[in-house]
């Protein structure tokens, strides 16, 4: 509300008034605002201590008036008023950083980047027997949902899938530790890898790390709401992290001809759901040990994957 330097002239006098000189009859306006009931409010403050006050409206505003002598104790009641009345912000949840986030990602580019190169020295097929195809997943052929991530159709794919990967890998990675993040996201866009082959045709095929994008985007996304590191900014803006996620699933992830909107927002849930859980584990009594086996555990799923898909001859 506004506080303008407003005087008004009073005809009217309390018997209490009338023991004082006449500089009483001088009102100053100490708050205004467009709704009486603000300035009601205030009003019943004054009263419930005894001052002398006048609610009176001047145009399209109402103004909360007091004898100009007793302008200083009113300001006094009412800024105690407010102070007592102030919802105070729970204290900030202290962000921890696990570590730089840069071991995850050379991990992950190490071994997106290194598949079709090995493919290409061991002049075999390994796409053929490491693509999600959905009805050979269902048969049994499990390492499909693992191997396909580290397959591209061309360069632009292996490009794109790097710089998001990095990015929310990145952030993962600082948040739950590099070993324990990346973990987290291979299992997680397996999972979902192995959802999206019940969900499609038999003939289905799909290859690309996209499918672990998301799953981090929604592991780090989650993890930050539900470790409250913005929650003393209130509740709305505490769902930031996981509003962040939704939109950036909408606007990379469900257009193009090519793009399999369901492995994206199946890897988004289930890293959604990894970042639920994972919120409720003490991943900082890990350690450095800890984390990097669980980054070596990471790797050993997709070696394990890849052999027993056989590809070589």
């Amino acid at each position: 509300m506004r506080q303008p330097a407003c005087c008004f002239t009073s005809n009217t006098k309390t018997e209490k008034d009338a023991t004082v000189d006449n500089e009483t009859s001088q009102w100053q306006s100490i708050r205004t605002s467009h709704h009486r009931a603000e300035v009601a409010e205030l009003a019943l403050v004054l009263a419930s201590v005894g001052i002398d006050h006048n609610v009176h409206r001047l145009h399209d505003t109402w103004h909360l008036i007091v004898p100009a002598n007793r302008t200083a104790i009113a300001e006094h009641q009412l800024q105690q008023y407010r102070r007592e009345n102030l919802i105070r912000p729970r204290p900030p949840t202290p962000v921890h950083v696990v570590d730089s986030g840069r071991a995850g990602v050379l991990g992950y580019l190490l071994v997106i980047w290194s598949i079709p190169f090995l493919e290409f020295l061991a002049g075999a097929d390994w796409r053929s027997s490491g693509i999600m195809h959905a009805a050979a997943v269902l048969e049994g052929e499990w390492w499909r949902t693992l191997t396909a991530l580290t397959l591209h159709a061309d360069l632009g794919h292996i490009f794109a899938n790097s710089l998001f990967g990095t990015l929310f890998g990145w952030l993962a990675g600082r948040y739950l530790g590099s070993g324990a993040a990346w973990l987290l996201v291979v299992v997680s866009a397996g999972v979902a890898n192995g959802l999206n082959a019940g969900l499609q045709s038999p003939e289905f095929r799909s290859i690309g790390a996209s499918t672990a994008v998301f799953a981090s985007l929604g592991l780090v996304g989650v993890y930050v709401w539900r470790r409250g590191y913005l929650r003393a900014w209130g509740w709305r803006r505490s769902f930031a992290p996981v509003f962040a996620a939704i939109a950036l699933v909408a606007y990379t992830g469900t257009g193009g001809a090519n793009t399999d909107v369901a492995a994206h927002l199946l890897g988004f849930a289930v890293g959604a759901v990894a970042g639920g859980v994972a919120a409720a584990l003490p991943l900082q009594q890990l350690g450095q040990r800890g984390q990097q086996l669980a980054g070596a555990t990471a790797f050993v799923l997709i070696i394990v994957a890849w052999w027993a898909a056989q590809p070589l001859p």
